[in-house]
């Protein structure tokens, strides 16, 4: 629709331009280069071969939009961290702290390519803090109605 806001890709000074496995009506019809795009530069074209082979494997473009900024290894980390932590049953938010801190801090010190991410977590956490701000004050609103009606039965009994 014209009042939706456009996919998320890497700006134009990226080395890569990934485009997702369903940019493409017929998955059969796609070929390597529809899947990835260089540029001449050498890290470049080792990014797009990495980002070709990851979606290959059925990489999605999220990931592959990760994997080709500054933050790759990092991201690689806390990738292989959640994926440690849902084998064995763990709690990914513990057992992924640290992986997710230093992702956190590469994307902020790489903030021109990470920064439609960072602005999306933002807004979630907003809203998850509005979120949390209305069930207090319904929770609130319902103590309040419940501490009204205990005191009017007491008067009543009285």
């Amino acid at each position: 629709s014209p009042n939706s806001e456009p996919p998320i890709r890497p700006p134009d000074s990226s080395p890569i331009e990934a485009k997702t496995l369903e940019s493409s009506p017929n998955p059969d019809e796609r070929s390597t280069s529809d899947r990835v795009e260089t540029d001449a530069g050498g890290e470049g074209e080792a990014a797009a071969a990495a980002a070709a082979e990851d979606e290959e494997e059925g990489e999605c473009g999220f990931c592959l939009f990760m994997k080709a900024g500054g933050c790759r290894d990092a991201f690689v980390g806390w990738e292989k961290c959640i994926e440690e932590a849902e084998k064995s049953k763990e709690d990914v938010v513990d057992k992924c702290f640290q992986a997710t801190a230093s992702l956190k801090k590469c994307m902020e010190a790489h903030y021109d390519y990470y920064e439609p991410i960072l602005r999306a977590e933002k807004a979630a956490e907003e809203e998850v803090v509005k979120e949390l701000d209305r069930e207090a004050a319904t929770k609130d609103a319902e103590q309040s109605a419940s501490a009204e009606r205990t005191v009017t039965l007491e008067v009543a009994k009285e």
